[in-house]
């Protein structure tokens, strides 16, 4: 970017001059370019300051203590981050026969067989299910109910929500990873009569 030039001063043009005559050229056969010292570079502009009274005062925030609790906003407390589990397994693509998967939801169904999860540890669940889909799909069976039980609501004071009812989140992903996967149809929550949100009805492929 090429800056633009101003003229000398009076004095600057002397001082000029005066350098000039003491100064020994290094290329004494050049023709000397007249008028070289017409022209200087224009000082660089700086920004006018802004006046302290013209400066924007930034919003105040509001007093906050260490105990106290925030205002109820349009938002839901406890709401959860990502979808509830209901809606996840609710929302799952139909894999079944649609007349079928109606009257399962309708509680019209007897499973074949069920597991009582409630109460087990996550370590304990885990291999228990594995074993009874894989039984019950070795049977020949193809309507199974998991029980796990809603949860505990836990009385907490934390701004970050926190799911109730580990099993009930952990069952439907277990029946998604091997080496069950293969054997699973479909997941959908049980009907009232067999445990509601508490329970899972999983609907087995045929075996082969």
């Amino acid at each position: 970017m090429t800056r633009r030039r101003r003229k000398l001063s009076e004095e600057e043009r002397d001082l000029w001059d005066q350098v000039r005559r003491t100064a020994d050229p290094m290329h004494p056969e050049r023709k000397p370019i007249v008028n070289e010292a017409e022209w200087l570079p224009e000082p660089v502009r700086k920004t006018p300051k802004v006046p302290l009274e013209d400066v924007p005062t930034p919003p105040q925030l509001e007093h906050f203590t260490i105990g106290m609790k925030a205002k109820k906003g349009k938002h839901k407390l406890g709401q959860h981050l990502t979808p509830a589990i209901e809606d996840e397994v609710a929302g799952a693509p139909l894999n079944m026969h649609k007349k079928t998967h109606t009257q399962m939801k309708r509680g019209k169904l007897v499973p074949d067989a069920r597991i009582d999860l409630h109460g087990m540890t996550l370590a304990q669940a885990h291999p228990a299910l594995v074993a009874f889909v894989m039984r019950n799909h070795a049977a020949g069976h193809r309507l199974v109910l998991v029980i796990t039980g809603k949860g505990k609501v836990k009385e907490t004071d934390s701004p970050i929500p926190e799911r109730t009812g580990a099993l009930r989140h952990q069952v439907p992903m277990w029946l998604q990873m091997s080496p069950i996967a293969h054997m699973v149809l479909q997941v959908r929550q049980a009907h009232l009569r067999h445990g509601g949100g508490g329970a899972y009805y999983v609907y087995l492929r045929r075996a082969r």
